[in-house]
C-alpha cells in the first residue's frame, strides 16, 4: 500500500493509480475510468495518451479501448531479473516440472504476501502457458504463503495474524486463527506445506521453503496441479522431490 505522507506529486499518484487499474480489469475505456475514479473525461484522456506514448497502454483502433502494453511486460522481465534467484531456479524449476507433470511456481516474500517470480510447465505440455510473474497472492491460503510463513519467526507469525483477517476463499480455506496456527506447526513439523483447495476449488499444491545462508526464509517452491493428482504417495514422493532441488538452489545462493 502507499504511503501518502511520502507521495509528492499527486498527478503522477493518479497516473499509476489508473494503470494499476488494468489489474483488476484488462481493457478499459475513458468512460469507465472517468466514472471510477471521479475525474474528468479530458483528464483520464490525457492520463492514457500518455501511457500509451510510452508503450504502457496500447489502444483498440476499433473500440477505442486501452489494455496493458509491452513496456509492463519489460518492467515485468526487469522486476524478475533483479532476484538472483530466478536465474538460479529456473532450470531446477523445469526438471521438477518434467518431473512431476505438474505447474511449477517460484515466488518469494513480498510485505506480507506472496509474489511470483516464475513458473513452468512440463516441457511437452499442451496447456496454454502464461507469464505469473509480477503476481501476488494471500500467504494464508496457498501451499507456497504457507511454507514460507510457517518457517519465520514467531513474533512475524503473531503480526501478521494480527493484521489479517482470514477470509474464505474456498470452504476448505482456513479461517479460525488459532487452527491456522496449527497448521504453521504441522507443516514445520513435516517440512512441506499443502494447498488442500484452499485458495481454488479443484487445485492442489506442494510446497517448501528456500533458505538463505542465515537459515532465514528467501522464497518458496510449490508443486500444483488438478486435485486428483495429489494422492498421499505423490504427495510424498513430491516433497522428497522438492527438498532435492531445493537443497540444490540453496547450495547456490
Amino acid at each position: 500500500m502507499a504511503d501518502n505522507n511520502e507521495i509528492k506529486v499527486k498527478s503522477l499518484q493518479k497516473a499509476l493509480e489508473i494503470l494499476n487499474l488494468f489489474t483488476v480489469k484488462p481493457v478499459l475505456g475513458v468512460t469507465e475510468i472517468s466514472e471510477y475514479f471521479g475525474i474528468y473525461k479530458s483528464t483520464v484522456h490525457n492520463i492514457l495518451s500518455t501511457l500509451k506514448a510510452m508503450e504502457y497502454l496500447e489502444q483498440d483502433e476499433e473500440t477505442g479501448k486501452y489494455r496493458l502494453g509491452i513496456q509492463v511486460f519489460t518492467l515485468s522481465k526487469a522486476l524478475g531479473d533483479t532476484y538472483s534467484i530466478t536465474k538460479i531456479a529456473t532450470p531446477y524449476l523445469q526438471e521438477l516440472s518434467n518431473q512431476t507433470r505438474e505447474r511449477v511456481y517460484l515466488a518469494v516474500p513480498y510485505r506480507s504476501e506472496v509474489l511470483y517470480l516464475d513458473s513452468m510447465y512440463p516441457a511437452d505440455s499442451v496447456e496454454l502457458m502464461r507469464s505469473i510473474l509480477g503476481e501476488r497472492a494471500q500467504m494464508y491460503c496457498t501451499g507456497i504463503g504457507k511454507a514460507m510463513l510457517a518457517n519465520m519467526n514467531e513474533r512475524t507469525i503473531e503480526e501478521y495474524l494480527a493484521t489479517h483477517e482470514l477470509k474464505a476463499f474456498t470452504e476448505n480455506s482456513i479461517t479460525d486463527k488459532e487452527e491456522f496456527r496449527q497448521e504453521l506447526l504441522r507443516i514445520r513439523q513435516r517440512g512441506y506445506a499443502i494447498d488442500d483447495m484452499e485458495h481454488e476449488f479443484g487445485i492442489k499444491c506442494v510446497a517448501m521453503p528456500i533458505f538463505d545462508r542465515n537459515r532465514n526464509v528467501y522464497a518458496a517452491i510449490s508443486i500444483s496441479g488438478l486435485a486428483h493428482h495429489f494422492t498421499s504417495e505423490h504427495i510424498a514422493e513430491w516433497a522428497i522431490l522438492l527438498k532435492k532441488y531445493i537443497s540444490r538452489i540453496e547450495n547456490r545462493l
